[in-house]
C-alpha cells in the first residue's frame, strides 16, 4: 500500500525517529535500533518543522503504520547483503525459505527448484521439522517460495521473516524502588517462558527469580533493555514494584543477538522448541510481524502441548493491519492502557483481542539496577502472562486460566466484549507509577 505522506515529510518524520536518543529506541541488533514503534522522541530537541510534523502524525493514528514502515525500509535498505522483502513489503532474511515438515516430494520439488538444505532440525516439543533452504544465486526468496507453493500445493513454505518488540523504555535516567513492607519475592513454582532480547539476571528485581536464558540467534545471548523490561513485569520484586508471578523460573529466549537478522522466523521457532522442552506453562511474545506460516504452526505445536501463549497486538496505531503472533486464534492478545485506563494511542488491533493491562504510566527494570517509565502493548502482555501463570499454578489448565481471569477483568468500553479493550481490563494492581519508585 502506497504511503499516504508527502515525500519531505516522511523524510522529516524518518528522521526524527532514527535521530531519537538510543534510550528511546529499542534494543539494537548490529548497531541498529530494532525495527519498532517506540515512543515519540523528545520533541524539544527537534527542530520546529520537524516538532509539527511528528505531532500531525501523531494526531491522526493513520500515519502510525506508515511511521513503522519507513523504519523498516530503513532497515532493510542499510542491511541488503543480509535482508530482503517479502511480496507486501515486510522485512525477511534474504535468500532464504522456510518449509515445515517437508514430504519427500516436497524436498524434492525444492531441489529441481535449485533449492539446497541449508539446515534441518526437528523440533519434536514442537512437532515439527523446520528446514531451512538456500535460494540460489540469482534468484529471490520472493520467486522461490510461489515456485514451491505451485510444485507442493500440500507443504508449508515461507519466508524468514523479521519480527520487532512493540514497545520503548523512556528517554532519561532511572530511578532507584522504594522501600516496601512487602519484602522480597516469594519462591514460586510457576515457570514461565519468554521470548525477546537477552537480559541481565543480575538486576535487583530479578533477585528472587529463577532464571535461565538462552541465545537463538546470530552472535549468541546479549542482554539489552527491552528483554529486561518483560521480563521484570512477568516475574521481578523490588520494593514498591511487584510483577504478578514475582518469584517464578523464568526461561529467556533471546532471539535477537547480535546480527541484523535477529528476530527472524527461524530463531523465534528455535527459541519456542527449547521453551516448550523446558516445561513452561505460558509463554509471552511482546514482539509483532506478518502472518508466517512456519511461526503459526509452532504456536499451534505450543497450544497443543497446553501452553499458553500470550502477544503484544503491537504499536502501529488502530488503522494498521492485524499483526501476529496476537491475531491467531490460539493467542492470547493484550492491548495496553495508560494510567486513566485510556488505551494507548499507538496500540494496534489484533483480528481479535482477550485483555488491556497497564502498558504506560509505569516503570519496569532497566539496565544499570534501577527503574525506568516504559509504554508500549510490549509492556501489558508480560503483565497477563504472569496473571495467567498464577492461576494455572493454582491448578487450572490454560483455558480456564484464561476464563478465571476474564472473570476478573473490569469492563471498558462497550457493554461486553469489545475491539479496544477485549474481554476488560486486568492487572492495575501490578502497574507501578514513577513517583512511587521514587518513594513519594
Amino acid at each position: 500500500m502506497p504511503l499516504r505522506m508527502p515525500k519531505v515529510l516522511a523524510g522529516l518524520l524518518l528522521t526524527a525517529f532514527l535521530a531519537a536518543p538510543a534510550a528511546a529506541q529499542l534494543p539494537g541488533v548490529g548497531g541498529l535500533p530494532l525495527p519498532s514503534t517506540p515512543s515519540l522522541p523528545d520533541l524539544g530537541r527537534l527542530p520546529a518543522a520537524v516538532e509539527g510534523a511528528v505531532e500531525g502524525a501523531v494526531g491522526d493514528a493513520r500515519k502510525l503504520a506508515d511511521l513503522r514502515r519507513l523504519r523498516l525500509e530503513d532497515l532493510v535498505r542499510r542491511n541488503r547483503r543480509e535482508l530482503d522483502v517479502d511480496d507486501r513489503g515486510a522485512p525477511i532474511v534474504r535468500g532464504r525459505v522456510l518449509a515445515v515438515s517437508p514430504s519427500p516430494e516436497g524436498l524434492e520439488a525444492a531441489r529441481r527448484a535449485g533449492l539446497s538444505v541449508l539446515r534441518e532440525e526437528r523440533m519434536d516439543d514442537l512437532g515439527l521439522v523446520l528446514v531451512t533452504l538456500a535460494v540460489p544465486a540469482g534468484q529471490d526468496a520472493r520467486r522461490a517460495v510461489k515456485r514451491l507453493r505451485r510444485a507442493d500445493p500440500e507443504g508449508q513454505y515461507d519466508f524468514d521473516h523479521l519480527y520487532d518488540g512493540a514497545g520503548a523504555t523512556a528517554v532519561g535516567g532511572s530511578v532507584a524502588p522504594a522501600a516496601s513492607k512487602a519484602g522480597g519475592a516469594r519462591a514460586s513454582s510457576l515457570r514461565l517462558g519468554l521470548v525477546d532480547t537477552g537480559l541481565d539476571a543480575a538486576h535487583p528485581a530479578l533477585a528472587g527469580a529463577q532464571i535461565e536464558q538462552r541465545g537463538f540467534a546470530p552472535g549468541g545471548m546479549k542482554p539489552a533493555a527491552h528483554g529486561l523490561a518483560t521480563a521484570s513485569l512477568m516475574v521481578g520484586a523490588s520494593g514498591a514494584f511487584r510483577a504478578p508471578a514475582a518469584g517464578g523460573t523464568l526461561l529467556v529466549a533471546d532471539v535477537y543477538g547480535a546480527g541484523p537478522t535477529g528476530g527472524s522466523t527461524e530463531a523465534l521457532l528455535r527459541g519456542l522448541n527449547w521453551l516448550a522442552g523446558g516445561r513452561v506453562e505460558v509463554v509471552n511474545i511482546s514482539l509483532v510481524g506478518p502472518a508466517n506460516g512456519a511461526l503459526h504452526a509452532a504456536v499451534r505445536g505450543l497450544t497443543q502441548r497446553g501452553v499458553v501463549v500470550v502477544a503484544a497486538v503491537g504499536n502501529d496505531g488502530p488503522a494498521a493491519p492485524p499483526l501476529y503472533p496476537a491475531s491467531w486464534p490460539e493467542v492470547v492478545a493484550v492491548t495496553a492502557v495508560d494510567g486513566k485506563d485510556r488505551v494507548l494511542l499507538e496500540a494496534g488491533r489484533a483480528a481479535h483481542l482477550d485483555f488491556a493491562a497497564p502498558g504506560a504510566d509505569m516503570v519496569a527494570a532497566v539496565p544499570g539496577g534501577g527503574f525506568a517509565p516504559v509504554r508500549g502493548t510490549s509492556f501489558a502482555s508480560p503483565i497477563v502472562a504472569g496473571l495467567l501463570a498464577e492461576r494455572m499454578a493454582s491448578g487450572l489448565d490454560g483455558r480456564g486460566a484464561v476464563e478465571a481471569l476474564a472473570g476478573q477483568a473490569r469492563d471498558l468500553g462497550s457493554r461486553g466484549a469489545d475491539k479496544t479493550f477485549g474481554r476488560g481490563l486486568v492487572g492495575t494492581a501490578h502497574r507501578t507509577p514513577p513517583a512511587v519508585m521514587r518513594g513519594r
